[in-house]
């Protein structure tokens, strides 16, 4: 179960900073399910335009906290002595993508009586799409931090 974006570290962050940068904020805030959401809420703001940009620029500096954060542990994985550690995006990339496609010919074969609920379809389709998204968004990442630092 995942928590409530009030519940997250840029959650608390954007709720306790909006209250102090103005509580007008804090009060527009409430209900919000994601940063987006909450950008979107600040534009549309009864507030001054620079309190709105010192509050979305506050989010954005903590996103990018959040993901540098990440990247520098998978970048400790694959620097590890532990074949393990190494392999483990890789192997569960494969094997999203394996699993995927068989159940997706299994599915499609009208002769074989298997088909995909489709609750476990939405719920594959979003583990899918957020493992290929942190693999190849998570090596994009390295390489172009790598880059940037030659």
């Amino acid at each position: 179960m995942s928590k409530k974006f009030k519940d997250t570290t840029v959650g608390q962050l954007l709720f306790g900073a909006a209250s102090i940068i103005n509580p007008t904020l804090g009060n527009v805030l409430q209900g919000v399910t994601s940063p987006k959401e909450a950008i979107a809420e600040i534009t549309k703001a009864d507030v001054s335009l620079d309190e709105k940009i010192k509050l979305q620029q506050l989010i954005y500096e903590q996103q990018n906290k959040e993901i540098e954060s990440i990247t520098s542990r998978w970048k400790a994985d694959s620097m590890s002595d532990s074949w393990m550690s190494k392999n483990v995006r890789p192997l569960v990339l494969v094997w999203c993508i394996v699993v995927f496609s068989f159940a997706g010919i299994l599915d499609s074969v009208e002769s074989i009586p298997f088909q995909i609920n489709n609750t476990w379809n939405d719920t594959f389709e979003k583990v899918m799409m957020a493992v290929v998204l942190a693999y190849f968004g998570g090596r994009t990442t390295e390489k172009a931090t790598s880059m940037f630092k030659k």
